[in-house]
């Protein structure tokens, strides 16, 4: 038998030719474009409650603990040891520290707090930056957040509200009332239906007398049930009346259980932190919201409120990507040279920025519409189609762009030590949940047909940016062209109109409050020469000057 020496130094792994290990940064301070937009848009109050939010986010342990929250994801715990009905998710610690902290902050509740003052931009802002900390906990901040406007429609219903806006976050499953502060989930879809509610079968009987805020009794099945460890949900089901909207907490009225069986946990193709569940209505106790058989337009209230963050969300995982990739580039040398001097690099780079900005910037001013709705109504108009226009583009590009970041990494963006796979699996659901593309297309018609001024209001912002770059007026002279077709053409034609709607107003924005290096690029590769990859700029692109714009 042979014996060999052991081997004094190893020579065959040395780490060269690697960026930086990931330090300790500032999400709000190196984040120029978020704070220009901010300082548009948004009373300064905003940015001064956002900075410590970005210090922190920053720190290493929260992209350890987003990372965790996926690694191990919920688990369901039907039964206890006794055979009795339980019902209980269990989620690692890391979740419940990141729900902790986004509810500790108010970041769920800060729009009804300054409502009508820059509340809404400072929900959308946090939110955008809570992403790049781990996106799938951020669907039960939203819905808590977007649950306020069904709520007040409820009789008596002070409690709920009050507790909305709590900061002392208790996943203890114990009733409502014990708690200072709630969360929501919402339950609408069923398995026959989708998005087409009115095949709904669940059906709901009144306990005594019909009516708003009167007790019901529930029974059916939900194909989706979001944070199924809420204090309470909303929901669609049946009644005489047709479809209603109904609350249903997670206790009843006398602090039992209430029958909301949790089926299964989806096992999802990403949004891993986030538990989604099928579940069954068993004779529930529900409180009819609103008027009986308004269900929809009462539900409508939170579903454009999740809208926007629908939209937000891919905008902050973009920023998260692309902060990833020039990370990477600038510590990488290939050929001799420096990825980040490169020149097809620093298109691709460029290109992803420039994407970037324009999500953000439509998602701001979609919050900034909200916060002014009440007392302008130019602003109100926006308010109904800019959500759906953000939440539709921003989706659709999502994917394409997280593949394209996971590309400039090489093979060490495909695996899971990078978030750049975890926000690759997460890029479609946006895309889904809250209306998918052809769904949110045909509510775009919808708002044409019932709420001409939005289109109005629509024209009124792109005319404001009028006569700086050539693509962009013709653009909207095609736009404004194709809206007087007809009614079977605009169907047709719906995903074309959605997408130009976005991609102009973007470039509007842009045109108004950006760099005329961003700008004029995002006109001349979206509007005139469009390619489906990223990185087809032009020649004299001002490549330095919006590469500059990632430096903090």
């Amino acid at each position: 038998m042979t014996d060999y020496a052991p081997r004094t130094e190893l020579t065959t792994h040395c780490v060269e030719n690697q960026p930086a290990a990931d330090l300790e940064c500032d999400l709000w301070r190196d984040d120029r474009p978020l704070r220009e937009t901010l300082s548009q848009f948004a009373p300064a109050w905003v940015g001064e409650r956002l900075a410590p939010l970005g210090r922190r986010l920053g720190e290493p342990d929260i992209q350890r603990w987003g990372e965790q929250a996926n690694r191990f994801p919920p688990q369901l715990h039907t039964f206890d040891r006794h055979g009795r009905r339980l019902d209980e998710v269990d989620y690692h610690p890391a979740y419940h520290a990141l729900m902790a902290l986004a509810i500790g902050d108010g970041w769920h509740a800060v729009a009804w707090e300054r409502e009508h003052d820059g509340g809404h931009q400072a929900h959308v802002a946090a939110l955008y930056l809570l992403t790049q900390a781990e996106p799938g906990f951020c669907c039960p901040i939203t819905m808590t957040h977007a649950a306020m406007p069904v709520l007040r429609q409820l009789p008596e219903s002070e409690g709920w509200q009050n507790r909305l806006l709590g900061r002392d976050y208790d996943p203890a499953a114990i009733p409502a009332e014990r708690k200072s502060t709630n969360t929501f989930g919402m339950a609408m879809t069923e398995k026959q239906g989708g998005s087409d509610v009115r095949r709904n079968t669940t059906r709901a009987r009144p306990v005594t007398s019909p009516g708003t805020g009167e007790w019901y009794r529930l029974d059916g099945h939900k194909w989706f049930c979001s944070a199924p460890m809420s204090d309470a949900f909303l929901t669609l089901a049946q009644t005489d009346d047709g479809l209603s909207c109904f609350l249903a907490p997670r206790f009843t009225p006398d602090d039992r259980r209430n029958a909301i069986e949790i089926q299964r946990l989806k096992d999802k193709c990403g949004n891993r932190a986030n538990a989604s569940a099928e579940i069954e209505y068993a004779g529930a106790w529900v409180q009819l919201v609103g008027e009986p058989g308004r269900g929809v337009p009462a539900i409508l209230e939170m579903v454009q409120q999740t809208r926007l963050d629908a939209a937000t969300a891919p905008a902050g995982m973009m920023r998260q990507a692309v902060n990833e990739v020039w990370h990477h580039v600038k510590g990488r040398q290939v050929f001799d040279r420096r990825l980040a001097d490169q020149p097809l690099m620093q298109r691709v780079v460029a290109d992803l920025e420039i994407e970037t900005e324009a999500s953000l910037m439509l998602a701001m001013r979609g919050a900034r519409a909200m916060d002014r709705s009440r007392s302008d109504e130019h602003e109100a108009a926006l308010a109904r189609l800019l959500p759906a226009l953000g939440k539709f583009w921003h989706n659709k590009r999502g994917p394409a762009f997280m593949a394209e970041a996971m590309e400039c990494l090489g093979g060490i963006g495909y695996v899971e030590e990078t978030p750049l796979a975890r926000l690759y699996r997460e890029a479609p659901v946006n895309s889904i949940w809250e209306g998918s593309g052809n769904v949110i297309c045909l509510d775009v018609l919808r708002i044409m047909e019932r709420h001409p001024a939005s289109i109005d209001a629509l024209r009124r912002e792109l005319n404001l940016a009028r006569g700086h770059h050539a693509a962009f007026d013709a653009a909207i002279d095609s736009l404004d062209e194709r809206l007087t077709a007809s009614p079977g053409q605009l169907q047709a034609e719906a995903r074309w109109l959605a997408q130009c709607m976005a991609q102009t107003l973007q470039a509007a924005l842009l045109i108004r409050y950006a760099p005329n290096g961003v700008a004029d690029t995002f006109c001349a590769t979206r509007l005139a020469n469009a390619s489906p990859i990223f990185g087809i700029l032009p020649v004299d692109a001002p490549l330095a000057a919006i590469l500059e714009r990632l430096e903090a």
